[in-house]
């Protein structure tokens, strides 16, 4: 159960999108910056440790429960880079399992997880599905099963499968996983209380449990408009001091929504290598007005191309806010909003739907968002202020 659990947190925080035009990009300044590549030192233990497990996978290619191990480090390693290539590593690992029918759950799990990460939702709930026919017990399975159902907004088919974590997992994190998909309905007051108590109740919780339940508070306490309380559970994330691309931009996106553009200077000028949060910083850039933004521009766009000639859909809803933002181009923007919407409805989504058909006066566009916020219940005092407005609109 130990290790399972280390794993368990791989997927649980991630949802980035973004996109623009199939042609090749040639950068016309050579101030352009395409990507800072990072530097590892092959005497860092870490990067050792990788080699040798690599080393003894080509020794022992049949070796499936080394190839798992390996896969699910290229993960780790892929989610605190926010590096896609890991992808394409992990699963090399595990080619000579990939496409059996069926694979061993093992893999099954590693694919699940990949897909979820490349968007394909439907085909990661497969293949959770096939991994809990064999075993009704992987409460990793269950755990990526409520995200990934969160993601696709259906918080109550999420919250029916964090239920079985009560008896697999830890409190904290069936508490954790509960509270998010709850939290997406209209129950938000009551489930942040409840949370909050199980978190400070959780003394003996891992690092990384304790930052997942901090950021669903978080995100629960700026939907409700309480922003010191939001404060106080980011800056406690913060303070764990483990890398998360996705914490980073949820907390870079509350600044930005309070004008403090300057702290979100502060907090990526030094790590905008992953396109989320190199994208926060050309907003916060922007909004500070600073020389340095047509230097940020450029990348994004050759970063969302390259993307697409890939086939990814995973940069849909980023690219809308560079579009409606940075490039003022709000048509634009609502399309991209509008396919991202077709791919997955979280609360960010919705919004960046409201907000560019505001921008392209167009707010029947919304609609679609409109019933989904009737049908969650969902609360969220900066959606409900865009649908006011959006109803002054027509």
């Amino acid at each position: 159960m130990r290790s399972a659990r280390r794993t368990l947190l791989l997927t649980i925080l991630s949802a980035f999108s973004l996109q623009v035009s199939a042609s090749p990009f040639t950068p016309k300044d050579d101030a352009d910056v395409l990507e800072r590549l990072t530097y590892q030192s092959i005497a860092d233990p870490s990067v050792a440790k990788l080699r040798r497990m690599r080393a003894e996978l080509a020794a022992t290619p049949d070796n499936l429960e080394l190839a798992v191990r390996l896969a699910w480090r290229y993960i780790e390693i892929g989610r605190a880079q926010a590096d896609p290539r890991n992808e394409g590593y992990a699963q090399a690992a595990l080619r000579p399992w990939w496409h059996l029918d069926p694979p061993p759950a093992a893999v099954l799990l590693v694919r699940a997880t990949l897909r979820q990460s490349r968007h394909d939702f439907h085909g990661a709930l497969a293949d959770l599905s096939g991994v809990l026919r064999m075993q009704s017990h992987n409460a990793q399975a269950w755990l990526t099963r409520a995200v990934v159902l969160s993601v696709l907004g259906e918080p109550r088919d999420a919250l029916g499968n964090c239920m079985p974590l009560f008896r697999l997992a830890s409190p904290l994190l069936a508490t954790t996983c509960a509270g998010n998909a709850m939290g997406l309905g209209g129950q938000a007051e009551a489930v942040y209380e409840w949370l909050l108590r199980s978190l400070e109740r959780s003394h003996g919780a891992s690092a990384r449990e304790r930052l997942w339940a901090l950021t669903v508070l978080a995100d629960i306490a700026t939907r409700l408009g309480r922003h010191a309380e939001a404060e106080s559970h980011y800056r406690e994330a913060l303070r764990l001091e483990l890398r998360d691309i996705y914490l980073l931009s949820a907390y870079a996106d509350f600044l930005l929504d309070q004008g403090r553009a300057e702290e979100v200077y502060a907090l990526l000028r030094d790590d905008s290598r992953p396109d989320p949060l190199l994208l926060r910083l050309a907003l916060a850039e922007k909004q500070l007005s600073t020389p340095e933004l047509k230097h940020r521009v450029t990348p994004l766009q050759a970063r969302f191309a390259a993307s697409r000639l890939r086939g990814s859909e995973r940069h849909l809803g980023s690219e809308a806010r560079l579009e409606l933002h940075l490039l003022n181009r709000p048509q634009r923007a609502l399309k991209l909003a509008l396919d991202n919407w077709a791919v997955q409805r979280e609360p960010v989504d919705a919004r960046l739907v409201l907000e560019s058909a505001l921008a392209a006066d167009k707010a029947a566009a919304a609609d679609p968002v409109l019933a989904w916020l009737i049908k969650t219940g969902l609360e969220d005092v900066r959606l409900a202020a865009l649908r006011e407005r959006l109803t002054q609109a027509r």
